[in-house]
């Protein structure tokens, strides 16, 4: 392809901050290094909405976010924990992180010239569970006047712009799994037609609820490992049963490169391409031969100008599902041909780090993209932890298993695939000025 990486269209967009607070980390760091590790932080769910009617779950196990107070973390007072979801207040504290991280001083940028996208799946829903539990128990007068701006899709984006006086572009994503995907492609094309010098993206959910775990327990889509939650979560392997429903949430400081350079900010990596398709299938089920994830895959490699021989190593969405992992596996095999196939010592690497962390949903996206950055920086492929017995299926792919892997990455491939038929596709790239 005769385009250059990154410059497809319009300003080149990098990565100068980054948080995060999941079930293996409270910040962007330790999340990494979990990664890093091979650590799992899939466990017994608890929560008293689960003891309602104790014996009847068949999934009993989740990635809860333990420990993580957003009062004592500094993210907001307690009379606004009160006023707010958890979802959003996982995405102020990542979006906090990301802006101390970045070294930006808003208060000496235009605040038209900032702007903030968020992605989650399902937004609120612990808030709309618990109005459900008052208006049935006490009556509708009794359900809370903050309930509709605690439930919003939109509110963890509006929070963050309220918070940090982001006046520029501002939107949200609810496209399930891919949700944000969705959003940090749709911050880097902000940036790159020049509308936003700066944009915080990211995803939050907090999903680790009665009503969805019930939800997914009884399409039968997740892990009934209960004896063993840490080994529940286990993509491309042939004894997988399902995945993990987790919390959690991640945000990135986008900015021009040119608007990163005046200030003298360190890049940490460079967005050269995005891309997003529709499977147009089936609502729930992927496209058993991966044409949509395909193409999505395809164009932004085309976005970004680069071969398929140029990408050392994809994050996978690898769920753990039966259909998805092979869906998955299908389209990586059809993109990539030979680079993905054999046992070339340069071949693509593909990994799954929900194997880990489980499936953040909408945030999962977000999530997985620090293992890119960070595969691209420091040069470690991050592991599939319980990939002890690959599919057969998917022989021939260097699936990472058990332990990470050191190697150095000039491009890597994030992909994210949601619910209706959703893929999104990041590539990200060591930043050569």
């Amino acid at each position: 392809m005769s385009v250059s990486p990154g410059t497809s269209s319009g300003n080149r967009v990098v990565i100068t901050g980054v948080g995060s607070i999941t079930n293996l980390g409270h910040d962007a760091a330790s999340t990494w290094a979990a990664m890093r590790e091979g650590r799992s932080g899939i466990t017994l769910l608890d929560g008293d909405e689960f003891a309602r009617h104790a014996g009847q779950w068949d999934v009993r196990i989740g990635g809860q976010i333990r420990g993580w107070d957003p009062v004592t973390a500094g993210v907001c007072d307690s009379r606004e924990v009160r006023r707010t979801d958890r979802f959003s207040l996982l995405g102020l504290g990542a979006a906090d992180e990301a802006i101390r991280h970045s070294g930006l001083d808003l208060s000496k940028l235009d605040p038209e010239r900032r702007g903030v996208i968020v992605g989650s799946g399902i937004g609120g829903i612990k808030t709309i569970e618990d109005g459900m539990w008052v208006l049935i128990e006490r009556g509708p007068e009794r359900i809370s006047p903050f309930t509709v701006p605690r439930l919003m899709a939109n509110a963890a984006a509006g929070n963050i712009s309220i918070k940090y006086n982001l006046r520029g572009p501002a939107s949200t994503h609810a496209t399930a799994c891919a949700s944000s995907g969705h959003a940090i492609g749709d911050a880097m094309h902000v940036l790159r037609r020049g509308e936003a010098d700066v944009m915080i993206a990211g995803g939050a959910e907090a999903a680790c609820s009665a009503l969805c775990i019930g939800s997914f327990m009884t399409m039968r889509a997740l892990s009934t490992r209960n004896e063993d939650p840490s080994r529940a979560s286990r993509p491309f392997d042939r004894d997988r049963d399902g995945f993990v429903l987790a919390e959690g949430a991640a945000m990135f400081v986008l900015e021009t490169e040119a608007h990163a350079r005046s200030r003298g900010a360190t890049i940490y990596a460079e967005l050269v391409g995005t891309a997003n398709s529709s499977d147009a299938s089936h609502i729930t089920a992927p496209d058993a031969q991966g044409s949509g994830a395909a193409r999505s895959m395809r164009w932004a490699l085309r976005d970004a100008g680069l071969n398929p021989e140029q990408i050392e190593y994809v994050n996978a969405h690898g769920t753990s599902t039966p259909l998805g992992d092979k869906a998955e596996v299908a389209a990586v095999r059809g993109v990539f041909g030979s680079h993905a196939i054999g046992s070339g010592r340069d071949r693509l690497m593909m990994s799954s780090t929900k194997s880990m962390h489980g499936h953040c949903l909408g945030a999962s996206g977000a999530v997985e993209l620090i293992a890119c950055i960070h595969a691209v920086r420091d040069g470690i492929i991050p592991p599939t932890i319980n990939l002890e017995n690959p599919d057969q299926e998917f022989e021939g792919l260097d699936l990472v298993p058990t332990h990470a892997r050191e190697r150095r990455v000039r491009y890597a491939m994030n992909n994210t695939f949601g619910f209706g038929g959703h893929n999104v596709t990041l590539v990200v790239g060591r930043f050569e000025g």
